[in-house]
C-alpha cells in the first residue's frame, strides 16, 4: 500500500465516519460503554486477586498447643504441621514470646504489663501456600495430635475469594456479550455507509477496482471508531478508578482494602482497551463490507 493509497483510505474512512454522525456516535458510545463495564469488572477482579495474594503472605493461622505438653513436646509438633501439603511455614511461639508480642503491640494497655504468661498457650503461627484451600488445611491442622484449637479469619479470606471469582466470571461473560453487541452496532453503522455509496462502489467495481481497494476505507472507518472509543473509555476508566481509590482510602471502615495504584495498571489497561476497541471496530467493518461485496 503506497503513501497516496494510505491518505486516500484514511480520508475516505474519516469522511464516512462523519457522514453518519449519529450512528458513528452511537457506535463509539456503545464501544465506550462496553469497554468501561468490562474494564471495571476486570479491575475489581485484579484488585481482589491482589488482596488475596497479600492476605496469603500476611495472614496467619494460630494453632494452639495442648497446655499439658512440655516445651519440647510442643516444638516437636513443627514437623507434623509443616508436612501438611498447603502449609508454607509453621513458627513456634512460646507463652513468654506471645506475651512479649502482646505487650509490644499494645504498649499503652497497662493491664497487659502485669499478666502472667502462663495464662496463655503455646502456639504455632502457620502461613498457607494457597488461601483458597484454607478450609481443608484447617481441618488437617486440627487433626494433628497436640493441637487443641485454631484461630483463623476464614470469613475474610472467603469474602475476597468470592469477590474475585464472581468478578472474573462476570467479566468473561460481559466480554463475550458486549463484544458481540459492539460488533453488531459498528457493523450496522458501516452498512449504512455502504448503502449510501452503493452506486459509487458499483462503478468502482465495473472499472476494475479490487475488493481490497473498496474495502480499505471501511476498515479505516471501523478502526477509527474503535480506537476513538478505546481512548475515551480509557480516560473515563482512569477517572473512575482514581475516584473509587480515593473514596476507599478516605473511608476508615475500608482500611483493610488496599487498592492497586492505577500507575501500575495503566499500561496493560491501555493496551487491552486499544486492542479490544480496534478489534471490535475492524471486525464490525469487515463483517459489513464482506456481505456487501458478496452481492
Amino acid at each position: 500500500m503506497g503513501k497516496h493509497d494510505f491518505r486516500y483510505f484514511f480520508h475516505e474512512g474519516l469522511s464516512n465516519m462523519f457522514s453518519h454522525g449519529f450512528m458513528s456516535f452511537a457506535a463509539i458510545g456503545i464501544t465506550v460503554a462496553c469497554l468501561l463495564i468490562m474494564g471495571t469488572f476486570t479491575l475489581v477482579a485484579v484488585n481482589a486477586n491482589g488482596l488475596l495474594q497479600d492476605l496469603e503472605q500476611e495472614n496467619e493461622i494460630l494453632a494452639y498447643v495442648d497446655e499439658t505438653y512440655s516445651e519440647a513436646q510442643a516444638k516437636a509438633l513443627q514437623r507434623s504441621l509443616e508436612e501438611i501439603p498447603n502449609v508454607a511455614s509453621a513458627t513456634y511461639i512460646s507463652k513468654t514470646q506471645a506475651m512479649a508480642d502482646f505487650e509490644a503491640q499494645y504498649p499503652d494497655e497497662e493491664i497487659l504489663q502485669d499478666l502472667d504468661p502462663e495464662i496463655l498457650e503455646d502456639r504455632y503461627a502457620i502461613k498457607l501456600v494457597d488461601l483458597e484451600q484454607q478450609k481443608q488445611t484447617l481441618q488437617q491442622v486440627k487433626e494433628v495430635t497436640g493441637i487443641v484449637d485454631i484461630s483463623a479469619y476464614e470469613e475474610i479470606a472467603n469474602g475476597f475469594i468470592t469477590v474475585r471469582n464472581v468478578a472474573t466470571v462476570v467479566c468473561v461473560a460481559l466480554i463475550a456479550i458486549l463484544f458481540l453487541v459492539s460488533v453488531f452496532i459498528i457493523s450496522n453503522t458501516i452498512k449504512l455507509t455502504t448503502f449510501d455509496r452503493r452506486e459509487e462502489i458499483a462503478i468502482m467495481r465495473m472499472v476494475g477496482a479490487t475488493n481490497g481497494f473498496i474495502r480499505w476505507p471501511f476498515v479505516y472507518e471501523g478502526f477509527m471508531i474503535g480506537f476513538l472509543g478505546a481512548v475515551i473509555s480509557f480516560l473515563l476508566q482512569w477517572a473512575l478508578y482514581e475516584a473509587v481509590s480515593r473514596g476507599v482510602d478516605a473511608n476508615d471502615a475500608l482500611q483493610l482494602i488496599k487498592v492497586i495504584p492505577f500507575s501500575k495498571l495503566w499500561a496493560p489497561v491501555a493496551a487491552v482497551f486499544a486492542g479490544a476497541g480496534i478489534l471490535v471496530g475492524v471486525g464490525g467493518s469487515l463483517s459489513a463490507i464482506r456481505k456487501f461485496l458478496q452481492v
